[in-house]
């Protein structure tokens, strides 16, 4: 199995290159952020950070291709950087500090490193393939991570991003019946949701709409971990990965509750107002 060791060691010289002008403009350009067709935030501190992304990774990696959200794919090959400069963009324009950059190197279409690295938490988290997860400030203090020994439902903390979406959407029932299930129901929302499962202080995190952008750094993440991500089918939520696949519902747990959780959110009966 190949090490990502070298990778790893680049992505948090990449986060090192970024989190300085991310502090800097963290709460700006407020008047300056669009709604594109999704409906999602687009600001131009995104761009900003993505260019010197991609500008790093240019002078270290000239052989890689680089995918980001807000700039057209760069370069060809089997190993594809990954970035999204602002994972949580309604945060940072409006001045909540949850947000992240996210990092990640997919090869053959599997994502086998990420870095969350969020500066106002003075937390990052990255895992690699055969490496295992961690957390830290730095790669020098750092301490690895495993998801929680939770077995049983009723004492699972959970944590989701957008509750409307789930209330109100095609399994709105099983949203319901599972908040109503276990001991614990926070938002922490975004990448945190997942970052605190990979590190066990959350056992399961819902995500209403993720896409490949974001899985690429939490699959790897919550799998080194020792975690389960998938699709609400069951399948494999970034294997194979395409960062322009459609965003889609995505259940992270210990793996100890995945299956129960799953059955939960299939139940029937519409959304929880239906």
């Amino acid at each position: 199995m190949p090490g990502y060791d070298d990778d790893l060691r680049l992505a948090h010289v990449l986060a090192d290159a970024v989190e300085r002008t991310s502090l800097e403009l963290f709460g700006a350009l407020q008047d300056e952020v669009e709604v594109d067709a999704d409906g999602a935030l687009v600001t131009p501190a995104a761009q900003r950070l993505e260019e010197l992304l991609r500008h790093q990774l240019h002078r270290t990696r000239p052989r890689d291709r680089v995918e980001g959200r807000t700039m057209e794919p760069a370069g060809h090959g089997a190993r594809r950087w990954v970035v999204d400069a602002i994972d949580g963009t309604a945060n940072y324009v409006r001045g909540v500090p949850v947000w992240a950059t996210l990092i990640s190197l997919v090869v053959e279409d599997e994502p086998v490193l990420g870095l969350v690295a969020a500066p106002l938490l003075a937390r990052r988290w990255w895992a690699g393939v055969g490496s295992g997860a961690w957390t830290g400030r730095t790669l020098s203090r750092a301490r690895r991570i495993e998801v929680s020994e939770t077995e049983v439902l009723d004492h699972a903390s959970l944590s989701t991003d957008d509750v409307a979406g789930w209330v109100h959407g095609d399994h709105g029932a099983g949203f319901a019946a599972l908040t109503d299930r276990v001991w614990r129901t926070r938002a922490y929302g975004e990448f945190w949701s997942h970052a605190l499962v990979a590190e066990g202080a959350v056992d399961l995190a819902l995500a209403a709409w993720a896409d490949g952008y974001q899985l690429a750094t939490l699959a790897p993440l919550l799998r080194e971990a020792g975690g389960t991500v998938t699709d609400l089918a069951g399948a494999p939520a970034a294997s194979p990965l395409s960062p322009t696949a459609q965003a889609h519902p995505v259940v992270a747990t210990n793996g100890r509750v995945h299956e129960e959780v799953l059955t939960m959110l299939g139940q029937a009966g519409g959304t929880a107002e239906g």
